[in-house]
C-alpha cells in the first residue's frame, strides 16, 4: 500500500470525517490495497451511540461515505494517470448513500472498510463498499458520487 492516504493532498479538504487538518474531526485515512481501497477507523470512546459499548451510527455512516467518495477522487485521479490533488482539481460529492444497520458497531476495536469502484462514466462512479465486520449493509448497487466542478 501506498505511504500518503488518498485524503492527505485532496486540496481544501476540512471535511469533519476525511479532512486531514480538522482538528474536531473523524480524520480516516484510504489507501489502495490492488483494486480495492481500504480504511481502518480506530473510533475514540466520546463517539458513542449513547450505549458506551457502541459507535454512533452517523459517525459510522460518515466513515463509509468520506471513503467511498474518497475512493472515488483517488478512482479518476488514477484513472487520468496523475497524482491525487494535482491540477485541475477532482472535486467529488456524495450522490447516493443507503445503509442498513444490522447490529450496533462495537467501539472498543478497529473499524474496517473495504471499497472497490464498480461504475464510472467519467462524470458518476458507483461504488461496492463492505464494512469487513458485517455490522452494516449497504445498500445495491452501493454508494455513489459525482464530480463536481
Amino acid at each position: 500500500m501506498q505511504k500518503e492516504a488518498f485524503q492527505d493532498p485532496i486540496p481544501d479538504n476540512g471535511c469533519f470525517g476525511c479532512g486531514p487538518h480538522n482538528e474536531h474531526g473523524l480524520r480516516i485515512e484510504s489507501y489502495w490495497d490492488g483494486e480495492e481501497s481500504v480504511c481502518t477507523f480506530l473510533p475514540e470512546p466520546f463517539r458513542t451511540a449513547g450505549p458506551p459499548q457502541f459507535l454512533n451510527g452517523g459517525i459510522t455512516a460518515t466513515i463509509v461515505d468520506c471513503h467511498c467518495v474518497c475512493s472515488v477522487i483517488a478512482h479518476a485521479y488514477r484513472t487520468e494517470r496523475r497524482p491525487i490533488g494535482s491540477n485541475p482539481h477532482i472535486r467529488c460529492v456524495t450522490a447516493s448513500l443507503d445503509v442498513r444497520y444490522l447490529r450496533p458497531v462495537p467501539i472498543d476495536g478497529p473499524v474496517n472498510l473495504r471499497a472497490k469502484i464498480i461504475e464510472s462514466d467519467g462524470r458518476k462512479t458507483k461504488v461496492a463498499s463492505a464494512q469487513t465486520l458485517d455490522f452494516i449493509d449497504i445498500g445495491k448497487p452501493g454508494p455513489a458520487a459525482k464530480q463536481w466542478d
